[in-house]
């Protein structure tokens, strides 16, 4: 009897200890002035972090809208497969508590996220972690509100990041304030609009912080940068998002700045759909951060095709 409780104990002591993930997840505070302080964030280290000799790439992880850093402790098993699997190359990822806050530079001044975000905060991770100190290895995810926030300050900062993956991200199918309809305006109230871009509302200023618009004004900027660019949405995105991914697809391929984009059939804002979808958002960054050799197929390929574009007269 003793000894087959032996055997048990030992054989889930091995179970747990081979299912349990590597990775180190740990919280912090950061006392700053350019936000409600202190700032508290989550840092998941991967495997092997306390011995490594050189440092790992920063991954910033932008929560939704009134989430927080515990996002990270729910998209950890995501994350961990993937490096188990090899998928994602070993990163420090961390999401700070920002609330509703768009990640946005409030108009009035009283708190300043995207300030915050790209000074003071990449700094004292650079300082705390054994993380990069250069744009190519600082990349940028983020999903609904934090997808918004993600293509902001990646298009603002092209030179501070390297890569940005937004999942159905929280933006808008028009370049003017005026021209947005009830459709795409219900789930964000009024107090929480003018509180964040000034009260009365200012249009402009919003107009300044449009993910469109500042693509299509940033666009020579944007193709020049190299800056990866992931977008997706659900097409069931019961907030529409996928109809401004899709108008903000748009503009970058009209513009010819490179990206990817996804609709994701019969997936909505939330569910099921979310866990696979960031693992191949993921997996952009992975692309960005390892590129992928050249392939000898398509070049070959490409070799033959050239002669028959000239003669039509096509220029690529």
């Amino acid at each position: 009897m003793h000894q087959t409780l032996l055997m048990l104990s030992l054989a889930l002591a091995c179970w747990f200890g081979q299912g349990a993930p590597a990775s180190r997840l740990i919280e912090a505070k950061l006392e700053t002035r350019l936000v409600p302080s202190p700032l508290e964030y989550a840092v998941l280290l991967p495997e092997g972090y306390e011995t490594a000799k050189e440092p790992f790439p920063l991954l910033l992880f932008l929560h939704g809208g009134g989430g927080d850093r515990t996002f990270l402790a729910r998209m950890r098993p995501v994350i961990d497969e993937m490096w188990k699997s090899g998928a994602l190359p070993p990163a420090v990822v961390v999401t700070p508590s920002a609330a509703r806050s768009f990640y946005m530079d409030y108009r009035d001044g009283s708190q300043k996220w995207e300030t915050f975000i790209v000074t003071e905060f990449l700094d004292h991770l650079r300082n705390s972690f054994k993380v990069s100190r250069e744009r190519k290895g600082t990349l940028l995810f983020g999903i609904s509100m934090g997808g918004m926030g993600a293509l902001r300050l990646g298009f603002k900062h092209p030179e501070k990041f390297a890569a940005i993956a937004a999942m159905e991200p929280g933006i808008d199918p028009v370049l003017k304030w005026k021209d947005l309809s009830p459709r795409y305006k219900f789930y964000r109230p009024q107090e929480l609009m003018e509180t964040i871009f000034g009260k009365p509302f200012d249009e402009a200023y919003w107009e300044a912080n449009n993910a469109a618009a500042i693509a299509l004004n940033r666009a020579d900027q944007l193709r020049a940068s190299g800056l990866g660019i992931y977008i997706e949405a659900g097409d069931e995105d019961f907030f529409y998002l996928h109809e401004a991914t899709e108008y903000l697809h748009r503009i970058l391929w009209d513009r010819k700045v490179p990206h990817e984009y996804h609709l994701v059939r019969g997936a909505d804002h939330v569910g099921r759909t979310i866990r696979p979808r960031a693992a191949e958002a993921l997996g952009f960054l992975a692309r960005v951060l390892d590129p992928p050799p050249p392939d000898p197929e398509a070049e070959e390929a490409r070799k033959r095709i050239e002669p028959l574009k000239r003669l039509a007269g096509i220029k690529d």
